[in-house]
């Protein structure tokens, strides 16, 4: 229950339901803290490996598991070996000095070789003869060496040196929390070698007539096939049987018992725990009848402590354990809520494509098709009948008369006349007797038209022919926005490994008292990051932003913000963070723009957008001409090129393609500039493209830079190349973009660059809109308030991006 006094001075009250599982919960944590954050777990695990002898006198642990704490906590070192030490004098005093030495010449070896490059491949060397030389030594002193001597001797070095190997794969498993999604095959082998290895340690021991390594090893042998089925049950049996038995001969039978009961065990987990125990006391019936009768009441009692240990081991163990074994259900669902999440992403990203093409099949296939044909019938109608009054009426007498008192008539008849000779028929009689009672000429007319005819049939045709291919292709481009959308919801990704930032993340909240419930790391590109985690708090004060998001910033060198948190209302609630990359710059921008003559409807056009992956782009498109046709062409320019930048296409590849479809789209003359300026926001570096349009500046304190480039306005050819210019901008820099009406408005001045220059550094402000607005103001003026052409003017100013928190470097553990 949670409860709360209201009032100024109240208080979040937590009341348990039960003391005795928050006794459990606080010394289960006491001693987390002590195996895994104080690292007493490897003084244990040395303890136990340094006691470790198979084959009576063969003993490669010790000196191996501290070559691995060398390479991966090279701190710890001197305390491993204390502890080592320790557990060699547990056996015999012969075998302690044999450690010691094999132990001081390994590290004397390291020491000598630090510097060298390939550790990781030195290492194994050193210790094989760390192991070597020592066992040498101490033979030498008694006699000489016999073949049976020099082969334990060659093997100890050799499995000291594999061992090496292994105990890298395994030491670092022993983490308290690891955020690897999944252990490999080879993972799971060398952790259950360790495992194996450590229960060697334990030989000798007994409690109350039960061996502790048999206790132990059928205790491992059922976890893990309750955790992991048949496969790791039966694993865990050959090994550690395998290793045990190599220790103590007699116990060369417990392979046999502890890989059938693995697999048994793991056959039966539907039972739960109760099917997996039965299935080790199968095992230990059956072989111990087989082996010795006389030795199945021990072994039983074993069993049945190892059982016991079994029942009693808390479910959140086998789950935790779950997630890291390939096939557990825990295992699957975690890696579906990654799959998931990468799986929106990427649909998103291609619905952004599918998108595109169906802009592009809408620009194919106008709404107003039906009205443009009507009207393009009516202009072909006009050029047929000019031609017929150009080889007929000009010379004729009676032109006036026709053509201007009487222009609706004569143009009724010749209209009515081509419309019965484009059927393909004579003119009727009645029509006939009209037009020669109107026309002094009208055999040498209807001549001339029947010629003319021909040349009008071919040319609609053609019309036809080409509005078809603009449906076809139109019809192309949305079969492929339609396939694309629907490939958008089957597209998988497989989760990247970030393990080293992953340690270095945990470990840091960890030093600051941080409970990380959860860590997901989705993507960590420059000025991409994309990190999620789920953290608990009794109280919840703005850590995200205030802590986590600048230790974020210091361990990954740039600026993290929090992107969504989702508090929980109640106390010790967990909390969903989602972080991702600051900006290094931000950008602030100004616009004015007039319309000529005062209008409402202008030619230019302009917009800014924010694109993906830190990029913001400013662009202003000047449509040929005036009014409503040139606003609508330079309004299509931007939106096609707003659509195609946002999908990440690059720059140049994008107006290439805006140029192509506006030079297709008709045969009428229409033109459109467009000036595009994409800014990276990590580090103020802006491409221009420059096409047809005029020349921008950028102010830096009384300095001005000129930007400009020589390119055909788009739709005018199809194939032309786009120049590119760059500059580096610095933070206060101000950008200055105008269509042609603000560069060439200016009246009664000769160079208007000049002027344009002198009136942006004599401006007294830095805001981005009082510079547009003067700007536009200033060339209004010279006109004496009139405005002769569109204008248009975008200026931006670049300022470098200032955090709330800086960052906090807290972390002084670095991941090995």
């Amino acid at each position: 229950m949670i409860g709360s006094i209201s009032g100024a001075e109240s208080k979040p009250i937590r009341v348990h339901k039960n003391p005795l599982r928050k006794l459990h919960t606080g010394a289960s944590s006491k001693i987390k803290s002590l195996l895994f954050e104080r690292r007493w777990l490897f003084y244990i695990v040395g303890f136990l490996l340094g006691r470790a002898v198979i084959l009576s006198v063969v003993s490669p642990f010790a000196v191996a598991f501290l070559a691995t704490i060398w390479v991966i906590h090279r701190d710890k070192a001197p305390k491993v070996m204390i502890a080592v030490l320790a557990g060699a004098l547990s056996v015999s005093l012969y075998h302690g000095g044999f450690i010691s030495l094999a132990m001081v010449l390994f590290v004397l070896l390291a020491g000598i070789f630090k510097n060298r490059k390939h550790q990781q491949v030195l290492i194994p060397i050193f210790a094989f003869f760390s192991t070597v030389a020592p066992r040498l030594f101490v033979y030498s002193l008694t006699d000489t060496l016999s073949s049976y001597e020099w082969m334990l001797l060659l093997v100890e070095g050799v499995l000291g040196s594999v061992l090496v190997l292994i105990f890298m794969q395994s030491i670092p498993l022993l983490s308290p929390k690891r955020y690897n999604p999944a252990l490999k095959n080879e993972e799971i082998v060398c952790m259950i070698i360790l495992l194996a290895s450590i229960l060697t340690g334990t030989i000798g021991w007994e409690w109350y007539g039960a061996s502790v390594e048999q206790v132990l090893s059928r205790y491992f042998v059922l976890l893990l096939a309750f955790i992991g089925g048949a496969a790791i049950g039966s694993t865990v049996g050959v090994v550690a049987g395998l290793i045990l038995s190599l220790a103590n001969v007699a116990n060369l039978y417990q392979m046999s018992l502890l890989a059938f009961s693995g697999l048994l065990g793991g056959l039966l987990k539907e039972g739960n725990k109760i099917g997996v125990s039965f299935g080790l006391l199968v095992g230990t019936f059956l072989v111990g009848i087989y082996v010795n009768v006389g030795s199945l009441m021990p072994s039983l009692i074993e069993t049945s402590i190892a059982i016991l240990l079994f029942l009693v081991t808390p479910a959140s163990l086998f789950k935790k354990m779950s997630r890291f074994i390939p096939g557990t259900e825990e295992h699957t669902n975690e890696q579906e809520q990654y799959l998931q999440k990468v799986r929106n992403v990427t649909a998103k990203r291609v619905e952004q494509f599918s998108d595109v093409f169906e802009a592009l099949s809408r620009s194919f296939a106008s709404s107003e098709e039906f009205t443009e044909e009507q009207i393009d019938d009516k202009r072909e109608t006009d050029f047929f009948l000019s031609q017929i009054t150009e080889k007929t009426c000009q010379t004729c007498f009676m032109k006036d008369r026709c053509w201007q008192q009487q222009f609706d008539g004569t143009y009724s008849l010749m209209e009515n006349l081509k419309e019965e000779l484009t059927e393909g028929k004579e003119p009727s009689r009645k029509l006939m007797r009209e037009f020669e009672n109107h026309c002094v000429k009208s055999r040498k007319v209807i001549d001339v038209m029947k010629e003319e005819l021909s040349f009008y049939e071919a040319n609609k045709k053609l019309k036809k022919q080409v509005m078809e291919s603009k449906r076809f292709v139109a019809d192309q481009l949305q079969g492929v926005s339609e396939v694309m959308e629907d490939f958008a919801n089957e597209i998988l990704k497989e989760r990247q490994q970030h393990e080293k930032q992953e340690i270095q993340i945990v470990n840091t909240l960890k030093h600051m008292g941080i409970d990380l419930e959860k860590l997901d790391i989705y993507r960590l590109d420059k000025g991409n990051v994309d990190i999620e985690m789920t953290v608990s708090f009794y109280d919840y004060h703005g850590e995200g932003p205030k802590l986590i998001a600048p230790v974020l910033s210091d361990i990954l060198n740039e600026m993290i913000i929090v992107k969504k948190e989702e508090v929980s209302p109640f106390p010790n609630g967990s909390c969903f963070l989602a972080f991702g990359s600051a900006k290094e710059y931000v950008i602030d921008t100004g616009i004015s723009n007039a319309a000529k003559g005062g209008g409402l409807v202008s030619g230019d056009s302009y917009t800014t957008i924010e694109l993906g992956e830190g990029k913001y782009a400013m662009a202003i498109s000047d449509g040929m001409g005036n009014g409503q046709r040139a606003s609508e062409e330079s309004k299509e320019t931007l939106r096609l090129l707003q659509q195609i930048l946002q999908t990440g296409i690059p720059e140049k590849v994008a107006i290439k393609s805006i140029n192509s479809i506006l030079s297709l789209r008709t045969s009428d003359e229409m033109f459109a500039t467009l000036d595009l300026a994409v800014i990276n926001l990590h580090n103020a570096f802006v491409r221009f493209l420059k096409i047809g349009s005029t020349p921008s500046f950028v102010k830096r304190g009384d300095e001005l830079i000129r930007i400009e480039a020589g390119n055909l306005p788009m739709g005018i050819i199809q194939e032309f190349d786009v120049d590119i210019v760059g500059e580096q901008l610095k933070s206060e820099d101000i950008l200055i973009m105008m269509s042609d009406g603000i560069f060439d408005g200016p009246k009664h001045v000769e160079n208007t660059d000049i002027w344009l220059k002198r009136k942006i550094r004599e401006m007294k402000t830095d805001e981005p809109q009082e510079i547009a607005d003067l700007l536009l103001e200033e060339v209004i003026r010279t006109r004496s308030g009139e405005i002769a052409d569109d204008m248009t003017v975008v200026v931006a100013k670049i300022m470098k991006n200032t955090p709330q928190w800086t960052s906090i470097p807290m972390y002084t553990e670095k991941a090995q």
